[in-house]
């Protein structure tokens, strides 16, 4: 096994990645300033982005729960993996070759590493065994649903054999017994013996949102199966089914772009809907849609909550009308408020799911089923009024006070008002009379115990020092700005001035840490590793305080941000020339030229020193 990988290494790869492009396939992210990027965390849950990422600087850093780093930290925190195993990732990404102290090269070692290489060689297995005579019955059913073999091909389809085939092949290509089970490729008996978990079925591979595949999903063929219509990977260390929706690998680009997902009950229905050219479906994968699902799409969609984006983002389920289908939609609405976008429901006609739909009626049926979808309040509402008779003045009161609560819990007071009016149609009753119940219901709940804040499960980082906690006088702002500046955009505001400014006095004594810790860096001026050395300089407790200054956006146009920052440090430096030249007149004043001659003559050539290099820093 090779040993620790060259810091030269590390170093080159981390300046050759865009942390913008690795980011941005967990978080939507949009432009916020001039070289900066802001989206929802992917570290707790919020509803106005305060996730900062800028790209020149190669940092990231959440201004709401704290966390922050650069590439390789994102990657170990999103995908719970080793530091070495993140470079190793961007680096085969590049097609850059690592080498390790010990004179090793790069090996695919580590215990993710090995579970999504067993998973991706096991993928290129089964669909090599789809084109195979037993997999017959798997492009039987394939082609019974519309699906031919390019969407076979498109979705990653493939055939589990029988008889052990795919553990042999595995173990073939250097995989353990032990991996394999690991990565719930291989099951274990009672009495030890392995077996291969998935045999004479049709997999689907199952994907994050950047394509590795991290499990499979397979559905039972033949009469003789008795396990589930549908087996799962089971729980492994890459593959945790509440947090991955099925599709979305294919879908996020679609779900940025047009702010909608539509959400599905499985496979065969993603598929649909993707051919059908609702490129924006995916489903979850053995398990109800929940709050880790909620995390996933608010992100990719961008799912804001404030007043110039409420609204025009869309989630949109599908459910079937049986009593499953009920169920689900259930536990969807009571996750509603979790979501900033507008949240629909699409039932179809007959009861049909969109892979029956676009079976029996077309493509045109599958996109009119998301074009027709009713709000899911509406939805929720009508579907409570459905269990009472509202011919009777009894059903109509009892149908009242079920749908009250539903409308009280809509938080949007226009929209709240407008189902108000809408459910005294429905009920044939007096609007004032609805009205009153309907703020009866919101007065119970404001008093009923509050559940947590999505953020009361952040990260606690109490002790670290933090940008918001800086004064807001002028002074301490002017050190701020300049230090974001050199930061930021070393380049622009050039070694000289840097390593000038990094010598001035400081008031605030925060700040003045940080001037210290730039003052050590200055051999990493201009690399990628400058922020990551200024970094390492400082206490931990300012650790986060550097991302901060590293990511927060620079109040400048793009074509004058190079003006903008060198200004900022040569005004740093000038309010210290100015300083120095008061104590030099004060210290003039203080001395008798005539007992004093020579300290007299040293004062004043440092005093014509000081206003040259003032000239000279205006530029006069």
């Amino acid at each position: 096994m090779a040993g620790l990988i060259k810091r030269s290494d590390i170093d080159e790869v981390r300046s050759r990645t865009n942390i913008a492009d690795i980011v941005g396939d967990y978080v939507t992210l949009k432009g916020a300033g001039v070289g900066s990027m802001k989206g929802l965390c992917p570290f707790h849950e919020e509803r106005s982005p305060s996730f900062h990422v800028r790209p020149q600087v190669g940092f990231y850093h959440c201004f709401g729960c704290g966390e922050g780093g650069d590439v390789f930290t994102f990657l170990q925190k999103m995908d719970h993996c080793s530091f070495s195993e993140a470079v190793e990732r961007m680096a085969a990404r590049l097609g850059y070759e690592l080498h390790y102290e010990d004179g090793g090269q790069a090996t695919d070692h580590g215990n993710r590493a090995r579970l999504l290489a067993a998973n991706k060689a096991a993928e290129e297995f089964f669909i090599a065994q789809l084109t195979t005579p037993d997999a017959a019955p798997g492009r039987a059913f394939l082609g019974e649903r519309g699906f031919d073999q390019s969407a076979a091909e498109r979705f990653g389809i493939g055939f589990a054999p029988r008889g052990g085939a795919a553990g042999r092949h595995l173990r073939s290509l250097g995989f353990t017994e032990d991996e394999l089970v690991t990565a719930g490729l291989l099951g274990r008996g009672d009495r030890g013996d392995v077996y291969d978990r998935f045999r004479g079925r049709l997999v689907w591979p199952i994907r994050d949102i950047t394509g590795q595949t991290l499990g499979f999903g397979a559905r039972r063929l033949l009469d003789d199966d008795k396990g589930p219509k549908y087996l799962n990977t089971p729980e492994t260390p890459v593959y945790h089914k509440s947090q991955v929706l099925y599709g979305l690998d294919l879908a996020k680009r679609d779900i940025s772009r047009g702010r909608q997902v539509v959400v599905v009950e499985g496979y065969t229905d993603v598929m649909a809907c993707h051919l059908a050219g609702v490129t924006t479906a995916v489903a979850t994968c053995g398990t109800a849609f929940g709050v880790d699902h909620i995390k996933i799409v608010r992100r990719v969609i961008g799912d804001v909550d404030n007043s110039d984006t409420t609204g025009t983002g869309e989630v949109i389920f599908t459910f079937d009308p049986d009593e499953a289908g009920q169920k689900a939609a259930s536990r969807a609405f009571s996750e509603e408020q979790r979501f900033a976008a507008q949240t629909f429901v699409a039932v179809a006609p007959d009861g049909l799911d969109p892979c029956d739909l676009r079976l029996g009626r077309g493509d045109e049926a599958v996109r009119r089923l998301v074009k027709t979808r009713k709000p899911m309040f509406e939805f929720m509402i009508r579907r409570t009024l459905d269990g009472y008779n509202l011919d009777t003045v009894e059903g109509r009161v009892a149908a009242l006070r079920s749908a009250a609560p539903v409308v009280a819990g809509i938080r949007d007071q226009s929209l709240s008002i407008g189902y108000t009016r809408n459910l005294a149609g429905w009920l044939g009753m007096d609007p004032s009379e609805v009205g009153r119940a309907v703020n009866a219901a919101r007065s119970g709940a404001a008093h009923a115990t509050p559940a947590p804040t999505p953020e009361a499960d952040a990260p606690d980082r109490s002790a670290d020092i933090s940008l918001t906690e800086l004064p807001t006088d002028p002074t301490t702002r002017l050190e701020r700005d300049a230090v974001m500046a050199i930061l930021q955009y070393p380049a622009e505001v050039g070694r000289e001035l840097v390593s000038r400014a990094a010598r001035v006095e400081f008031t605030n004594h925060t700040l003045a840490v940080i001037r210290d810790a730039i003052a050590s860096s200055l051999d990493a001026f201009g690399t990628a590793e400058w922020v990551a050395e200024v970094t390492r300089q400082v206490p931990s407790s300012f650790v986060t305080l550097v991302q901060q200054l590293a990511v927060a956006p620079i109040p400048a146009r793009a074509d004058k941000i190079a003006e903008y920052c060198s200004s900022l440090a040569s005004d740093l430096i000038d309010r210290d020339l100015l300083r120095a030249k008061a104590e030099l007149l004060g210290a003039l004043q203080r001395t008798d030229a005539v007992s004093e001659p020579e300290r007299y003559a040293i004062l004043q050539r440092e005093l014509v020193s000081v206003e040259a290099e003032r000239r000279l820093l205006r530029k006069e």
